[in-house]
């Protein structure tokens, strides 16, 4: 009886440690919680495409005052020998590569808002396209520039301009290789409006 008394005590400290272990789990757990409750109103606060309760909207600009802005957005994208030959020499089936390429990532910018969502139609003022080809590295990079005088920036036009444009490239040139891959796309420059001016 003694022996199995002592085993029942044994049991209840074992799941009073349990049940102690448990609450520490769940405090660490309720201020974890709170810590990314808090980072999901920080990030809401930052995100002006979210209201507060947390929907998609469009940002109002309404009240902004035009200024002008630029964007600068790059990416490339490698190709296997044979398709940097027919670029270089302009024989690809389907014609002049990059010359397509360049009125596709231009159109791409100034249809830019019926691809984004939440993006704003924008009188956009100018667009460039320009390529720097690496025979060595087999690479076609592309570089877009942006600029409109608006109440909102040109940073997603010059995104979509390159995107176009290097899907361009691998449009022409599929029937050579199907094996292009295409990256680094990012924003490297934009200048005006509320936050001011960024360099990569």
């Amino acid at each position: 009886m003694k022996e199995k008394s002592a085993h029942f005590d044994a049991d209840m400290i074992d799941m009073k440690e349990g049940f102690a272990h448990f609450d520490a789990d769940m405090i660490e757990m309720e201020e974890k919680s709170a810590y990314f409750d808090a980072d999901m109103i920080d990030m809401k606060e930052k995100l002006t495409h979210f209201d507060t309760e947390g929907n998609a909207v469009m940002v109002d600009v309404t009240m902004k005052p035009e200024t002008v802005r630029t964007a600068v957005a790059e990416g490339w994208i490698r190709l296997s020998p044979d398709a940097m030959k027919a670029v270089l020499s302009g024989t690809s089936k389907k014609g002049d590569v990059l010359g397509v390429a360049r009125i596709a990532g231009i159109m791409g910018t100034k249809r830019t808002s019926d691809l984004i969502p939440l993006c704003h139609p924008l009188p956009i003022g100018k667009t460039a396209i320009d390529f720097r080809t690496d025979e060595k590295n087999c690479t076609v990079t592309c570089i877009c520039t942006v600029s409109v005088t608006g109440q909102t920036g040109v940073e997603m036009e010059a995104l979509t301009g390159v995107s176009m444009a290097l899907l361009t490239v691998y449009d022409m040139l599929k029937a050579i290789d199907k094996r292009m891959e295409i990256g680094g796309i990012r924003l490297m420059q934009k200048t005006g409006g509320r936050s001011g001016t960024f360099s990569r």
